[in-house]
């Protein structure tokens, strides 16, 4: 009988399984099955309105703001308010010392009264010398004498009376009273100081009503129309407050080259005098298209839409460069490369290849485009 060597039994078992392999090889294996199309959720662009604004920082003003000087000199007697206390118009705010004029007040009644006795002797005694001198028991000269001398005493009693109402005038003046209606601001005096005409007593702001300031660029300034509005607003950007301009300065600030203009307001809620608040000014609006701006795609620095059609049968998508406006909270303006009804890819955009098929969602998941645009400004 014939043995077979070893090492060709192994050889013979390589071939047998190299054989077997490829005999297993040759038959054809079924090709993959191609992915689904991908699901994006789409929007329809259509017209919406946009805002051109520009935004800036404002200031405070109050239309009624003063400071208390007092009238008269003297030491303060009382005060009768407190910082930050509202007041009525005619309300008293402090009394200054007016034992002096009081006194000189009293003298001037009492020469008032004096004047009136003889003013009311002289009338009398003219009356009795024009009798005698119908009857001829009085001369001419007296009867002059006696006209002369009722003429004196009423000059007299109407210099008195003019005394006694400059002196309750000056007395007035001792009573520091508020203007206007308003909110006290710090006290600048305390009891026994002496005051005089050109001493800062306190302050009063009307915070009822305030005006904005605000200075625009020359060339923005340009473009505003009577009813352009502004709008003040919080540190978020909400809009507190919105009122139309009342002034445009006529004239730029020479150093600045900035036009101001203002707006007035009933402020409503709790702002303050010389106050510095974000504010809004809207040059125009318009309607136009706005895409979300998570839904535009840039390739080295050129901005693109992925644009959802049907093309041979199929929903693909297809990568069209765009022209951005401005931008606002959450959307773009479109000025080029859309139209109206277009529908916008907006989600799975990095996985979205140009004519690639996808699949649409239904229209209710689409995400809405936010607020309307507006342009950034600064002062």
């Amino acid at each position: 009988m014939r043995r077979v060597r070893p090492l060709m039994a192994l050889k013979m078992t390589v071939w047998s399984t190299a054989l077997l392999m490829a005999a297993g090889c040759s038959g054809k294996s079924a090709a993959p099955a191609a992915p689904p199309p991908r699901e994006v959720q789409v929007l329809t662009l259509s017209p919406s309105e946009v805002r051109d604004t520009g935004e800036y920082l404002g200031s405070l003003l109050s239309r009624q703001n003063i400071t208390v000087l007092p009238q008269v000199a003297g030491y303060v007697r009382r005060i009768h308010v407190k910082p930050g206390q509202k007041v009525e118009a005619g309300a008293t705010l402090l009394e200054v010392d007016s034992r002096t004029e009081t006194a000189a007040l009293d003298s001037a009644q009492a020469q008032q009264s004096s004047a009136n006795i003889n003013r009311e002797l002289a009338r009398r005694t003219f009356a009795r010398t024009e009798a005698l001198y119908k009857e001829g028991l009085a001369s001419a000269q007296e009867l002059e004498q006696g006209r002369a001398q009722l003429e004196a005493s009423e000059a007299a009693a109407r210099s008195a009376a003019a005394q006694v109402a400059q002196r309750q005038v000056q007395l007035q003046f001792h009573a520091v009273r508020a203007p206007f209606a308003g909110t006290v601001g710090d006290v600048l005096v305390r009891l026994g100081d002496f005051v005089s005409a050109t001493t800062a007593l306190t302050t009063i702001a009307q915070a009822d009503v305030l005006e904005v300031s605000v200075s625009l660029p020359s060339e923005r300034a340009r473009a505003l129309k009577p009813d352009t509005q502004l709008e003040v607003l919080d540190a978020q950007g909400k809009v507190l407050l919105t009122s139309p301009l009342f002034f445009v300065a006529p004239q730029a600030d020479p150093r600045t080259q900035l036009v101001e203009v203002k707006a007035a307001f009933q402020n409503t809620v709790g702002l303050r005098p010389s106050e510095l608040v974000r504010s809004r000014i809207v040059y125009a609006k318009r309607d136009a298209l706005q895409i979300p701006a998570l839904a535009v795609v840039r390739l080295s620095g050129q901005p693109f839409a992925m644009v959802v059609q049907e093309k041979d049968g199929k929903t693909v998508v297809e990568r069209r460069p765009i022209t951005l406006g401005a931008l606002g909270e959450m959307a773009y303006v479109i000025e080029n490369g859309l139209k109206q009804g277009d529908r916008v890819a907006v989600s799975s955009l990095q996985a979205l290849r140009d004519g690639m098929a996808v699949k649409v969602k239904s229209a209710d998941s689409a995400p809405s485009t936010g607020a309307g645009a507006a342009t950034a400004g600064s002062r």
